[in-house]
């Protein structure tokens, strides 16, 4: 009995040891504490960008495809049907936004046909790749005889640098406009006027979705990886297009001139003779390939006075006129003056008198038919060359 209440554990143990297992609970759970939501987050930076919008809904049907073919007549012509009555209306929406190195175009057109012409080619300083992804319709775009359709799932992709004509049905339309440097590595050659197609192509489809249901809410910070990842998968989908490793045409010649021109621009013996041998093709081939561009010798003062007027463009190049030009491959400042004013019509002062401002949006403000038509025109000019101060 005795034995039986001195193993009996007294009523305080069993109040000590269980003061005893609740010290390491009572532990762990100040050492684990509680996350907090904080009440002093950082606001989300503003948008960037805001597009330069046109429409020509608002007119009276007859003015309506008028008022179309002046906005886009800096790069192309477009034309009715030749069934369609010239008074029918023509409901035509255009939204741009300008990423800085990218342009990025939502569009929506009635049924149509359009052409680049040689004379507007040799013209114009607007020389970009043009990549276009339809959401709804079909197009055939003919360039040097091949003839590239278009289709919801395909991404069609030529320059602007070569004449090209096509027709389209009523369709909704996603581009881009991109400075040609941006899609030339020096190990990958690109064929003008191919529509991409497969898993590569579905997945910049996919990307270039995305972008477009956020354009309204990109943050500065976000443009130069945007216009990055574009670039870089649209490497990749030509990389792996069957179409890209076709044999070469004077189309493609024109396009490993290009290389070797802009990268040799400011080179005193950048020659006829030269190019024939870097490139190792005939003077005959050459000449060519080149006759509708005016000659060789024509094409590669073009390539100058292009990358002048880029420069010139640039609110942020603070250089003087004379060395722009010497920096583009003149030798004389008065050659380049009269050269630069014969090909683009304006001296290369007024040229610098009238570059955009360095903002990457544009006001949505209410703006005339032919100042809309401008602004697009400029930020077509400028593509690539434009920065915030």
């Amino acid at each position: 009995m005795q034995d039986d209440e001195r193993s009996r554990p007294s009523p305080a143990q069993p109040d000590d040891r269980s003061r005893d297992d609740s010290r390491p609970a009572q532990s762990e759970r100040r050492r684990f504490r509680r996350e907090t939501t904080p009440t002093d987050e950082q606001p989300a930076p503003p948008p960037a960008l805001q597009p330069l919008r046109f429409s020509t809904r608002d007119l009276e049907p007859a003015q309506q495809f008028a008022a179309w073919q002046s906005y886009v007549a800096p790069l192309v012509d477009v034309r009715r049907p030749d069934n369609s009555p010239p008074d029918a209306g023509f409901g035509a929406e255009h939204a741009a936004w300008n990423l800085g190195g990218m342009l990025i175009i939502q569009q929506s057109t009635p049924a149509h046909s359009y052409s680049r012409s040689e004379a507007k080619v040799r013209s114009s300083p607007i020389d970009h790749w043009h990549i276009s992804v339809l959401r709804n319709g079909r197009t055939w775009t003919e360039v040097g005889g091949h003839v590239s359709e278009g289709e919801p799932g395909k991404v069609e992709l030529r320059t602007l640098g070569h004449p090209f004509r096509g027709r389209s049905t009523d369709a909704k339309t996603l581009s881009l406009y991109l400075p040609r440097e941006l899609l030339h590595p020096a190990s990958t050659e690109i064929r003008n006027n191919i529509a991409l197609s497969g898993t590569r192509a579905k997945l910049l489809i996919d990307y270039l979705d995305g972008v477009e249901a956020k354009l309204a809410q990109l943050a500065e910070a976000d443009l130069p990886h945007v216009v990055q990842t574009i670039r870089d998968m649209i490497l990749t989908s030509v990389s792996s297009s069957p179409a890209s490793a076709e044999p070469h045409n004077s189309l493609a010649l024109k396009e490993r001139v290009y290389r070797f021109v802009q990268h040799n621009l400011m080179s005193p013996d950048l020659t006829t003779d030269r190019l024939c041998r870097e490139l190792g093709v005939s003077r005959t081939r050459l000449y060519q390939a080149f006759e509708p561009d005016g000659g060789v010798h024509h094409y590669i003062q073009r390539r100058r006075l292009l990358a002048a007027h880029a420069a010139l463009s640039d609110t942020a190049n603070r250089q003087q006129i004379v060395d722009i030009a010497f920096a583009a491959g003149f030798s004389s400042a008065a050659h380049f003056s009269r050269a630069f004013s014969k090909e683009f019509g304006y001296s290369p002062r007024e040229a610098r008198n009238v570059a955009m401002p360095s903002y990457l949006g544009h006001p949505v403000e209410p703006v005339s038919e032919a100042e809309s038509a401008q602004s697009f025109d400029k930020w077509l000019r400028t593509l690539g060359h434009l920065r915030r101060a």
